[in-house]
């Protein structure tokens, strides 16, 4: 069960389904003013096989998005995972048209169609104590590091999209007698992609965890669990442990890895400038920007202002990025307009944001957006 809601102040939703929308494309405007209306931010994609995302905001806010999407017939029955939390776990709303609702570039491929059979989070244990079932790990390797299921297998994928190059490279998977397998992920929607990969391919015994790794952790007690570590999540939580309660990683806000306690230990960590994975990836003038950048965050918080990157509205009802609206202790330029250090914070809070909307779509940490060349895909 998650947490009560007077525990926390926001609620977040995330949904998915495999559905045949034709219209997909008519269905954004409205439902960005419904999100925009009712306070609701997060990342929404909409494909012509269905939609996929992560909403948060007040507990009215995100029930009206629910109820606007599952108004129309075809989305009647959307599921969706909650969890609450202290803080907001997005600072923008974007509706977004894909070609994919998760992308994994292989033509023919059809959830809408067929894909494995799913399992319960109360009968997935049995299945991984089952010695004759394989069971895949379909997610990549930054979130794999930091929890998993005992026994499953690591493909050490840095992209969901190498996945299918992974399996052919399989022994086991190829000729002769093909095993039974089991797949999951953090909320199901990669395993609907990857177990109707595995049935395209012939596999007749495939099977993935319903509601993915989320729904068991809200579901099954720390003393019946198989679960080993935390669970990455796409938002500003990091990671989330069994009920759902949020875990003790913290993102680094240089290259956007989720650090352990451990690490944040490092001498190559320092808050907003560097960590273990990216200190020898950035020249002494980055790490003076993004120092800058750390103090300009330390110093709004202190105010009790809005986050670097957020959006609040004017008067007028429009919409202002938070660093156009934080007092900082530095005077304009001569002429007039924006401080370096706004043109900095407005800058790295842009490139935060894009290079989590392409993580979303392509299955990947955000970390590794600008680091792979990925590009934004409509």
């Amino acid at each position: 069960m998650s947490v009560e809601p007077n525990a926390h102040r926001f609620l977040t939703a995330a949904l998915y389904q495999f559905v045949d929308l034709p219209d997909f494309a008519d269905l954004r405007e409205p439902l960005q003013a419904c999100c925009e209306a009712n306070g609701v931010k997060g990342t929404l994609l909409i494909a012509r096989e269905g939609i996929n995302g992560t909403i948060a905001g007040s507990q009215a806010g995100v029930r009206a998005v629910l109820a606007h999407l599952r108004a129309d017939a075809r989305l009647a029955r959307l599921p969706h995972k909650e969890s609450w939390s202290d803080h907001p776990p997005f600072h923008r709303m974007k509706v977004r048209l894909k070609k994919e609702i998760v992308t994994l570039r292989v033509p023919g491929l059809d959830p809408n169609k067929t894909v494995g059979q799913y399992v319960k989070p109360q009968d997935w244990n049995a299945l991984l104590a089952d010695p004759d079932v394989l069971v895949i790990d379909t997610r990549n390797d930054y979130e794999v590091a930091i929890g998993t299921f005992a026994g499953a297998v690591n493909p050490n994928i840095k992209t969901f999209t190498e996945l299918p190059a992974w399996l052919d490279a399989q022994p086991a998977l190829q000729d002769g007698r093909k095993p039974r397998v089991a797949m999951f992920c953090t909320g199901g929607i990669r395993c609907e992609k990857s177990t109707a990969l595995m049935k395209m391919r012939g596999f007749d015994e495939v099977y993935h965890l319903e509601g993915g790794i989320l729904k068991y952790l809200e579901e099954i007690p720390p003393e019946q669990s198989t679960w080993q570590g935390d669970c990455f999540v796409f938002d500003e939580r990091v990671s989330v442990g069994h009920g759902l309660q949020p875990g003790p990683h913290e993102l680094c806000r240089s290259c956007r890895w989720p650090l352990s306690v451990a690490e944040k230990a490092s001498p190559h960590y320092v808050k907003g400038v560097s960590c273990p994975h990216c200190h020898d990836q950035r020249s002494p003038q980055d790490k003076a920007q993004l120092a800058e950048r750390q103090r300009q965050v330390e110093l709004a918080e202190s105010r009790g202002q809005v986050h670097v990157g957020a959006r609040q509205d004017r008067p007028d009802g429009t919409a202002q990025g938070a660093a156009q609206l934080q007092a900082v202790d530095r005077a304009p330029q001569q002429g007039g307009g924006q401080t370096p250090a706004r043109r900095l914070e407005a800058g790295a809070a842009q490139q935060v944001q894009r290079d989590r909307v392409v993580a979303d779509d392509q299955g990947v940490h955000p970390g590794q957006v600008q680091r792979m060349g990925l590009i934004d895909e409509v």
